[in-house]
């Protein structure tokens, strides 16, 4: 569908019913502009056949067939629990020695008397010697004079008290008898062990079913059902200026106009306010003037890369079509654009220190009505 602008001032009226015939709006307002919309297209009825069913193939399924066995299921594996069995004792009386027999030695001292033992200091003896002789010697050496005897000597004794032995020193051995001492103590007669008890494993008889004949798909074509259909055609025509409806809109429509929505950080998600100002602003004045095409353009700030700000700004231009849309208007007659950051309104590029209400002026949507 293709649109014409005509923009009306006061110096461009000179008759309206000379405009009327020359394809233009009749009776123009001044300062008003108004969009042609190409007319609708005629259409005739013609009959097609149309394929109300189309030939397919279809498979029926036959059943797979199961025959019912017994089993033993398991269902307490055998284990195995151990005993232990302590050891079995008795008491047994045992002697022991606790001091050893040894001979005990009994003493007799000697015996002594006293007694007085005479001892020979020198024996008896003889030997020769010189006496004086009797008489005067007149030799001058005296020698001369001397007498050799033979004399006999005595012997000479002593007396000395002693002890004599009267009966010797002795001893007798005695054997003594061992000490003991009985005491009693445990002796195992069967040691302590653990005793290996085996739990049987526990089995339940269950009914299963074990496949007979596997289930199989029967092809089955069914063949194409045609009916006629009557159905409208656009007949061709040239569309020429002098055809079509104007449409009377203001002339401030024409350029970007605020939508004045506002979207949260990294969201184009609307909110309830933004789509009371949609129905407001643009789904009323596309029910009044069915004929008008539009273009939503979505902006973004500047944080964030321009990849991301790009695809964000286009996700919020596209979610008011897609919610005009939602509201029966046709999305031919809608554009959505996303510029990203490249159309800021507040001097804000990337790296600056703004203010967050001057990116929120940055983060706006604007509609137009379009041309041709």
């Amino acid at each position: 569908m293709k649109y014409f602008i005509l923009f009306v001032g006061v110096w461009a009226i000179s008759s309206n019913l000379g405009n009327a015939q020359n394809g233009y709006p009749a009776n123009p307002k001044p300062g008003m502009c108004y969009i042609r919309c190409a007319p609708e297209k005629k259409v005739k009825k013609t009959t097609i056949q149309v394929t109300k069913v189309p030939g397919y193939k279809k498979y029926e399924i036959i059943p797979a067939k199961f025959d019912t066995i017994t089993t033993q299921e398991l269902i307490r594996a055998e284990s195995k629990r151990y005993e232990y069995i302590p050891a079995v004792y008795r008491k047994v009386s045992d002697t022991i020695i606790v001091e050893e027999g040894y001979n005990k030695i009994s003493l007799s001292p000697v015996k002594l008397t006293n007694a007085i033992e005479t001892v020979v200091l020198q024996p008896a003896y003889s030997d020769f010697e010189y006496r004086s002789s009797v008489g005067a010697c007149k030799s001058k050496n005296p020698k001369d004079c001397e007498v050799l005897c033979y004399v006999q000597f005595p012997e000479q004794l002593t007396h000395i008290p002693v002890q004599k032995k009267e009966v010797e020193a002795t001893y007798t051995k005695q054997l003594t008898k061992p000490k003991t001492k009985i005491i009693v103590r445990e002796e195992v007669v069967t040691p302590a062990h653990v005793k290996e008890i085996v739990i049987p494993a526990v089995y339940k008889p269950v009914k299963k079913l074990v496949l007979a004949t596997d289930e199989i798909a029967k092809e089955i074509v069914v063949e194409p059902q045609f009916v006629n259909e009557e159905i409208n055609v656009f007949e061709e025509q040239n569309a020429n200026r002098s055809e079509g409806v104007w449409e009377e809109v203001e002339c401030s429509l024409l350029d970007y106009n605020v939508l004045p929505i506002y979207y949260n950080l990294n969201s184009a998600l609307l909110t309830g306010t933004a789509k009371q100002i949609i129905n407001d602003k643009l789904y009323k004045l596309l029910v009044e003037k069915p004929g008008l095409r539009i273009e939503i353009s979505s902006h973004t700030d500047s944080r964030d890369s321009d990849k991301y700000n790009m695809a964000l700004s286009q996700r919020r231009a596209q979610s008011v079509v897609d919610y005009l849309a939602s509201k029966g208007i046709n999305k031919k007659r809608m554009s959505a654009i996303g510029y990203g950051e490249t159309r800021l309104k507040e001097p804000c590029p990337n790296g600056s220190n703004c203010l967050e209400a001057q990116h929120a002026k940055n983060r706006r949507t604007e509609f137009r009505i379009l041309g041709n």
